[in-house]
């Protein structure tokens, strides 16, 4: 028996990094998934990994059309949809003083409206669930300001705000909302970055896999009394600032 038999998923983003970890945990405890991304060669690769119990669909999270159709590709393959996970982000950097006006548009679009999009194509198909669960992948720049990231950091505590109120106007037809806050995480996205990790208490960035299990955990009944809360999943980062190691 799996934490997750009987669920089916839809899952932004989904292609690879974090978004692919989650799929690849889901389906090791018995959900069924469909993912979507715009890095289609990314999906094909991966549902050719995944095998039976999944689906992949070109997702433009921008665009609510095709949100439509993620949730109708889930129905219409798996009889239903339980849990949402919108995963699916950019990130761009620049001074608020010099940050183009293109930039900022973009990043709302995608990671703010991008969520508000997946909500509301998947709340009807939801509500028919037993029990089901949206999990909204904020991040760490949701709840404190960051150098250089004006819209990353708007957009995420955005995700923040919307993941409340989505709670609240949602928990009578028996769904869950709650957002996940990583640290750096190793993903292609962080890909060719450098972070110094020594003020961090576990002197390291996270990896997929444990963003993966926290998301089984919101997914499954075990957090069935769960909702409108945030879950900050970054080694200790927020916690405090540690004395970075000598040497």
């Amino acid at each position: 028996m799996g934490r997750l038999d009987g669920k089916v998923a839809l899952i932004s983003g989904g292609a690879r990094g974090i978004g692919a970890a989650i799929a690849r945990r889901f389906l090791a405890e018995g959900a069924r998934a469909v993912v979507g991304d715009v890095l289609d060669d990314d999906g094909a690769r991966l549902l050719a990994e995944l095998g039976d119990g999944v689906r992949y669909v070109h997702l433009d999270v921008t665009k609510p059309a095709d949100w439509e159709a993620a949730v109708s590709e889930a129905v219409t393959a798996f009889g239903g949809l339980s849990v949402l996970v919108n995963n699916a982000g950019i990130v761009n950097f620049g001074r608020i003083d010099e940050y183009p006006h293109e930039q900022w548009a973009r990043i709302i679009d995608v990671n703010l409206t991008g969520v508000f999009n997946g909500i509301k194509a998947a709340a009807p198909a939801l509500a028919k669930a037993s029990a089901s669960s949206i999990i909204n992948v904020s991040s760490i720049a949701g709840l404190r300001g960051y150098e250089s990231l004006a819209g990353y950091t708007a957009s995420k505590f955005g995700v923040r705000g919307l993941t409340k109120a989505a709670a609240l106007d949602l928990g009578r037809d028996g769904t869950r909302v709650n957002s996940v806050h990583p640290g750096v995480i190793q993903t292609p996205m962080t890909e060719g970055m450098t972070f110094d990790t020594g003020h961090v208490p576990l002197h390291r960035i996270g990896q997929p896999t444990e963003i993966a299990d926290l998301a089984v955990y919101l997914a499954g009944d075990e957090s069935s009394f769960v909702t409108g809360a945030e879950f900050v999943i970054d080694g200790g980062e927020t916690a405090g600032t540690v004395v970075t190691p000598a040497g």
